[in-house]
């Protein structure tokens, strides 16, 4: 536009950064600051001398190496020249070796890691100064624009502020010791021995062409009946290589700094304050066995570089880092979280067959699932599903299973699902449309919402019944619908009461609130109200007792009349039989209160009556909260003891699902973030179980039931999303078999749509030679 002036933007300072560590994420951060801007003073301080390091060998991805070669091709190129890359991954354990291929690794020795990225920062003017404290972070905070706080897990920058950080430090239950051996592993390696003083395992990885990097790890429990805990490093240095002679060739281990040590998990509330900034293991660790330390580091200082070159300001800089950073992050400690917790865990699945055991160990983190691991190596996955049971091209999903005389076509289940929609507890058209669809969606089992025992054990207004025989009738009405109009699918009945979470309103208008008008009056095993603003319940009377149990037996029988194929008893999410499961909802002083044992009395009591009554053929399942979500509540060792229990009254599964039991519980929500809890019920006392929680694509349920995680795999949103899910997984998979079926009206559409193109995200950083 003619006499249009155009504003340049105001110059960029260059800034005066410190760098407090100097481990590979400092480094690196410190080149790419200095690369982007060659006029900025750049100072890392490192207490160590150069060639001082922990451990040996580095992993790192291919993806973080292309954000290395986008970035910075010079550290790439020398990076590159020095790799041990390999594709396998062996798992021995019992004198049997399975292999997977198709992995990619690429590894080298920590050591020269850092010469390069000395050599790189060097060479850009980067001033380093080894063997030398870095001044207290308040007086580099005052002299430079830019504090860089890359000091590790034992950060003292991080507890400098730790009022503003406000770090969470987990220490978790194993020890483990980092060691070197003087040849190259053909693999990544993982084996297992099983001693007199309990299960050990080693990891190990080839680093150069003539060592490798062996961690042994072990519980505490195993480390001090060992007697490692009074063993000097060269004794247990000795110990472990006798131990894992084998997979060592009778070759000898050695040390470097090593030391026997539990790993810890850092996670801040926040990575920033004023102009200082965390990076790397002060900001956050995950632990070894996902490899992840070096990588995090390493693209913390990708983002970082890259978010300093794109904002307007340090505050908004820092800002978009952590915004950045923090959800990857996140979703690497899940992933190492379930990846250790699983290390932990590994005497319950010593027993597994030998090729489920190594799928279990390789999808443990749940990053690798059977759909990526069927990509790599196919002969592997294949192996393992003709173990497990698969009929050739049939996925894991659609292989049946059988609760004594019910036999279901596919392992996916329509979790309960409030739906808040019945008039005086009478199912209407709504129900027939919600639950018919999903039947003829290709569910094996089609559960109901929780159907209430009696007008007073309902949640809300709009909760279904059982206890008239109206209701009834309108159950018998989709029941039919299921068995006529979806043949091979089964449907199931989930009898439960409110307790003290009842009288609330509708979902969409205030979930857990209580109501306006028209209250009835609430009963639970003591009387605590479930939020301050909620009614207090009742503290029932032994003949309450005896009355509810008399209301759930009527409801069974009416069930049976409905011809539901399976009935569940609701015992979790806080209502009345979960409330007397938990120790913080069960105040009582009774025969039905104080040890797990009594408070176990009454829900066994009312599966009891349900079992005399319900039909000897077909089967009972119990939906259980595995855990409370908070101190003093119900824990994963009680839900053990409690799915014993029932399981020893007769259930035929156990339906894990977690919390809801306090309001003021505090989830650890993730993908498939309750299945931990079947997995351990499941291996441990050999019951069956179905998993719950955030189970979102046919790929994680292929992934747990070939794993032995679980039998079954209950799928709530997704079947929201999708009533037609488990079709859709089937044609997805071009999987056309008996263990699922299109309707014949619906076959047209049982081919999936054509898609548009979607192109790959751009590099995170890139720039010139």
């Amino acid at each position: 536009m003619a006499g249009a002036v155009t504003v340049a933007p105001p110059p960029r300072e260059h800034l005066r950064v410190a760098v407090v560590g100097g481990g590979p994420g400092g480094l690196y951060a410190a080149a790419l600051l200095k690369r982007l801007d060659p006029a900025r003073e750049i100072t890392v301080w490192e207490r160590n001398a150069p060639d001082d390091t922990f451990g040996f060998g580095v992993v790192l991805s291919d993806e973080t190496l292309g954000g290395i070669q986008h970035a910075d091709p010079v550290v790439y190129e020398a990076l590159r020249d020095e790799f041990v890359r390999w594709d396998d991954i062996d798992i021995v354990h019992r004198n049997i070796r399975h292999t997977s291929g198709g992995h990619g690794f690429a590894a080298l020795g920590r050591r020269r890691l850092l010469e390069i990225l000395h050599e790189r920062c060097r060479s850009l003017g980067v001033e380093l100064r080894f063997r030398t404290q870095a001044p207290d972070t308040a007086r580099l905070s005052e002299s430079y624009d830019l504090v860089v706080a890359a000091d590790g897990v034992h950060s003292a920058t991080r507890e400098a502020y730790a009022q503003v950080f406000r770090p969470r430090v987990t220490t978790h239950r194993c020890r483990y010791i980092w060691l070197a051996a003087d040849f190259p592993f053909e693999a990544f390696r993982f084996e297992i021995a099983e001693t007199e003083h309990g299960v050990m395992q080693l990891h190990g990885y080839p680093y150069a062409a003539d060592a490798s990097t062996v961690i042994v790890e072990m519980r505490e429990e195993v480390w001090e009946a060992a007697g490692f805990a009074e063993s000097d490093v060269r004794e247990s240095v000795e110990r472990c290589a006798k131990i894992f002679a084998d997979a060592l060739g009778g070759r000898a281990l050695r040390s470097n700094k090593s030391a026997w040590t539990a790993f810890r998990t850092v996670v801040n509330e926040r990575w920033s304050h004023d102009n200082v900034v965390l990076l790397g293991d002060a900001a956050h660790t995950a632990h070894f066995s996902i490899g992840s330390g070096t990588k995090l580091a390493v693209e913390d200082a990708l983002a970082l570089a890259a978010c300093l070159e794109e904002q307007p300001s340090l505050d908004a800089a820092l800002t978009a880092y952590e915004e950045e950073r923090r959800p990857v992050v996140a979703s690497t400690q899940r992933a190492a979280r379930a990846s250790l917790e699983w290390f932990e865990n590994l005497g319950l699945y010593l027993d597994q067959p030998a090729r489920q055991f190594a799928f279990n160990l390789l999808t443990r983190s749940r990053r690798v699932t059977h759909d990526n691991l069927r990509l790599r190596d196919a002969r592997f996955t294949e192996s393992v599903e003709r173990e497990f049971g698969c009929p050739p091209g049939t996925p894991p999903m659609f292989t049946p299973f059988r609760l004594r005389g019910l036999t279901l076509r596919n392992r996916v289940v329509v979790s309960p699902m409030d739906m808040y929609s019945a008039v005086d507890g009478v199912p209407g058209d709504f129900h027939l449309v919600h639950l018919g669809a999903r039947a003829l969606g290709g569910a094996g089992l089609v559960m109901t919402e929780m159907v209430c025992v009696s007008a007073e054990g309902r949640i809300t207004p709009g909760c279904a019944g059982l206890y008239t025989g109206q209701q009834a009738d309108s159950w018998r009405r989709i029941t039919d619908f299921v068995h006529a109009q979806a043949p091979g699918a089964a449907i199931g009945v989930q009898l439960g009461h409110s307790g003290r979470k009842g009288s609330t309103k509708l979902m969409w208008e205030g979930i857990d609130e209580p109501l306006e008008e028209g209250n009835w009056p609430l009963v639970a095993a003591s009387p605590l109200p479930y939020k301050p603003r909620n009614q207090t319940p009742h503290e029932l009377t032994r003949a309450q007792l005896a009355d509810i149990r008399e209301q759930f037996t009527s409801a069974a029988r009416r069930a049976d009349r409905c011809g539901f194929d399976l009935l569940e008893l609701h015992c979790a999410h806080g209502y009345l039989l979960s409330g007397f499961l938990s120790p913080l909802t069960n105040r009582r002083t009774d025969a039905y209160g104080g040890p797990l044992e009594n408070r176990l009395r009454f829900p066994l009591e009312v599966f009891d009556a349900l079992r005399a009554v319900w039909p000897e053929d077909r089967p009972m399942t119990v939906r259980i909260s595995a855990t409370d979500w908070a101190d003093g509540g119900t824990t994963a060792d009680d839900a053990v003891t409690i799915a014993r229990a029932f399981a020893a009254h007769g259930a035929d599964a156990i339906d894990v699902s977690t919390g809801q039991v306090l309001a003021e519980e505090q989830p650890e929500y993730g993908r498939s973030y309750q299945t931990p809890y079947a997995d351990r019920i499941r291996n441990e006392t050999g019951i069956p179980v179905i998993a719950v929680g955030a189970i979102s694509s046919w790929d994680d349920v292929n992934s747990l039931l070939l794993a032995g995680r679980t039998d079954l795999c209950a799928l709530a949103r997704p079947h929201l999303y999708d009533p037609h899910w488990t079709l859709h997984a089937a044609a997805e998979q071009g999987y056309t078999g008996p263990g699922v079926s299109w309707p014949a009206p619906y076959r047209a559409g049982s081919r999936r749509p054509q898609t548009g193109r979607t192109d790959a995200p751009k590099p995170r950083l890139t720039l010139g030679s």
